[in-house]
């Protein structure tokens, strides 16, 4: 009987332990905003200054802003536990999702999230991440952050290839290639790395360059008749067989590689100069442009996004109306903030009016004097707006499967692309 006691008591334990947080009421009046987030340099540290500047400017509101940490992981498998059993313990009050995987939890608990649409003034954040947050003409999420994608590349290999900086200004992915192998001949040095088993960064630059993603706007699979996602297969394979294309074995690999010279350039967003940035004997060598296009997809620009997450505010949270006024106070209007975090953090937010202060004019040194902050801004407003779908892990995953089997000539890009979207409609039962 005992033994039956403690296993209960375990397991009340173990759900107590699932659904700590939330909001809360002190007894001095005193409301809480619970705020769920993951990585504590980036988006837990915004929160809390976020959380510093609402306390700022209201000094009297008897509202305490509470950011809690978890593993990105945690807070969607807590938030997802949460949401279906249907009731509000333990659930925070705001929630960071991935713009990724959003339109999942959108549709899997509809309800679940208050409808901002009339709460903000969404002309004023980029339309490709007030898409990504809408679902059937409402918007659920304040955007946040993005990725511009950026080509960064070394300009001493490329000068040493013949090349001048100049010459790496709107590409076609044809002339790039051509350039790669120019700089392999003269350097010995590959042009571009990805990871060996994952170069979904690279395959989702280049469909969102051409307007295109893993699903149509119906919310369909775009897998076997997408024709951007075609061009990345053969883009990654030709860069392959010309040997201008390094496989690193890890996301630390890809750095290593790039900060110990053995690969000239890598497509990817802004958080990743801190990648770059611990080579301090390059400082100045480094550069960025925009990422090239497809010459013959005439949607193609040379403007695409990787990755970017947004708040949400939980339908049935106790403190909503606190949550949302926190948000408008903070989020919408104060360039200031924008500012600090970009200073900070490194975030890129996507508020448009955040774009025309003195923080873009700024030299960065390790990028040769270059605006970097000024290139993000000019790309990120050209973007095109596409629809995630909510089931981009799976969608990746199915891309990677099937690149590895055409990388070791198991299967031509048909038979990839028709791989792919067989394991995609049995994984998502469509």
């Amino acid at each position: 009987m005992k033994r039956g006691l403690i296993t209960i008591a375990l397991a009340l334990l173990a759900v107590s332990m699932v659904f700590a947080g939330g909001s809360a009421e002190a007894d001095d009046g005193q409301k809480t905003i619970t705020v769920w987030a993951w990585d504590d340099n980036f988006n837990v540290a915004v929160m809390k200054e976020a959380a510093e500047v609402y306390a700022q400017v209201n000094p009297d509101s008897g509202v305490t802003i509470d950011v809690e940490s978890f593993s990105k992981e945690d807070v969607f498998v807590k938030l997802q536990t949460g949401l279906a059993g249907g009731g509000t313990a333990g659930l925070p009050d705001i929630v960071l999702l991935e713009d990724y995987v959003a339109g999942k939890y959108l549709t899997t608990f509809p309800g679940s999230f208050v409808d901002l649409t009339d709460l903000f003034d969404f002309s004023q954040f980029l339309q490709f991440k007030v898409d990504a947050v809408s679902q059937d003409g409402k918007v659920y999420g304040l955007p946040f952050d993005t990725g511009a994608a950026a080509l960064y590349y070394r300009l001493d290999l490329i000068e040493e290839a013949g090349y001048t900086e100049e010459d790496m200004q709107n590409l076609t992915w044809d002339e790039f290639i051509a350039i790669g192998k120019d700089v392999l001949e003269k350097t010995g040095i590959p042009m571009i790395v990805e990871i060996a088993n994952n170069k979904t960064t690279l395959v989702r630059a280049i469909m969102q360059s051409c307007g295109e993603w893993y699903f149509d706007k119906n919310g369909d699979i775009s897998i076997t008749n997408n024709a951007s996602l075609r061009a990345a297969m053969e883009i990654l394979l030709e860069m392959r067989d010309a040997g201008i294309l390094f496989e690193a074995e890890s996301t630390e690999g890809r750095a290593a590689a790039l900060n110990n010279g053995r690969v000239a350039s890598v497509v990817n967003a802004p958080w990743f100069i801190s990648s770059l940035r611990p080579a301090e004997d390059q400082s100045g060598l480094w550069r960025a442009t925009r990422i090239p296009r497809i010459a013959d997809i005439p949607e193609s620009i040379n403007a695409s996004n990787v990755g970017g997450s947004s708040w949400y505010v939980l339908a049935n949270s106790d403190v909503k109306d606190e949550a949302i006024e926190f948000l408008q106070t903070v989020w919408q209007g104060n360039t200031d903030f924008y500012d600090t975090i970009m200073l900070n953090q490194g975030a890129m937010g996507s508020y448009i009016p955040g774009y025309s202060t003195s923080v873009y004019d700024a030299e960065d040194p390790f990028f040769g004097g270059q605006k970097i902050n000024a290139l993000f801004a000019e790309i990120l407003p050209e973007v095109i707006p596409v629809n995630y779908g909510g089931y981009v892990a799976e969608a990746n995953d199915a891309i990677t499967t099937a690149l590895a089997n055409l990388f070791a000539g198991r299967t031509d890009v048909d038979g990839a692309l028709a791989q792919a979207d067989a394991q995609l409609h049995n994984q998502l039962g469509r």
